[in-house]
């Protein structure tokens, strides 16, 4: 599944292009996504995007009249085409530019959507309850001590748990542990301030690293320019278990997590 760097720099890829654009049409090919898709046309065509932001993993195209809500779900991508471009299978939704300009969506598993929004968005019931941005201010040591006070459930469910902090998934969750030395497994509110801190920073860090880079390469995934992204080459744990550590040499564990591979090294992340 795209994770939040893959969403970022999808968003990143097309908002040039759409940017003081004004919509003359809106195709839907398939409206059977995770939600059945909306018929927007009447509110969007004519519009003018006016901003392309990004909450959590969600896609915010801001017009005057609204916004479209876009998830990439677990296969979705969005590529910038010109009108002669063929359309593929899984080709689902097109929004059409007045430049000539296509921002297409394909999604082979269709577990993504496309919704709209009056605004204010942040009302919507998929953002309302969402918490803050990992790479913002808000996401900082005082607020997740508060948020995690008491808690028993492991540390990397927490950190996968939108209501607490959004966007970091099950690579990057996998990642920031290790760099911070805390085993997955560790209840949440046992975490002194110290590595909380640490753990911050490097969620921070390797999130920052991961858009930098251009998102994880992923089977599904490929940037708005269909080129995949470079960030795997430099996954620690994620997708090792068996192979030796990094810093350590000592041969990496996996378990499931909440359903989800879960990799670390028991000799440099303790409890």
């Amino acid at each position: 599944m795209p994770e939040l760097p893959e969403v970022e720099v999808t968003r990143q890829g097309i908002t040039p292009h759409l940017i003081d654009q004004q919509v003359t049409a809106l195709i839907v090919r398939n409206p059977s996504l995770r939600w059945p898709v909306p018929d927007i046309a009447q509110q969007i065509v004519g519009q003018t995007i006016r901003h392309i932001r990004r909450r959590a993993k969600y896609l915010l195209i801001d017009t005057d009249a609204g916004t479209t809500i876009v998830h990439l779900g677990m296969s979705g991508s969005l590529r910038i085409v010109s009108r002669s471009t063929k359309v593929e299978k899984h080709d689902h939704i097109d929004l059409v530019m007045a430049s000539g300009k296509i921002l297409r969506f394909n999604d082979p598993r269709r577990f993504g959507a496309w919704l709209w929004c009056e605004l204010p968005e942040a009302a919507h019931p998929l953002l309302s309850k969402l918490g803050p941005e990992p790479l913002q201010s808000e996401f900082n040591v005082d607020y997740l001590a508060q948020a995690l006070a008491g808690k028993k459930k492991a540390i990397k469910l927490c950190l996968m748990d939108n209501h607490i902090v959004v966007g970091v998934g099950n690579i990057y969750a996998n990642e920031a542990l290790f760099a911070a030395g805390i085993h997955p497994q560790t209840e949440a509110g046992r975490i002194d301030n110290e590595r909380l801190t640490l753990l911050v920073a490097e969620v921070k860090q390797i999130l920052a690293n991961a858009i930098k880079q251009g998102g994880t390469t992923l089977k599904d995934f490929t940037n708005a320019e269909g080129k995949p992204g470079y960030f795997a080459q430099k996954l620690h744990v994620y997708g090792r278990g068996g192979d030796t550590c990094t810093q350590c040499g000592n041969l990496l564990s996996e378990i499931k997590l909440g359903q989800r591979a879960t990799v670390f090294c028991g000799l440099c992340q303790r409890r």
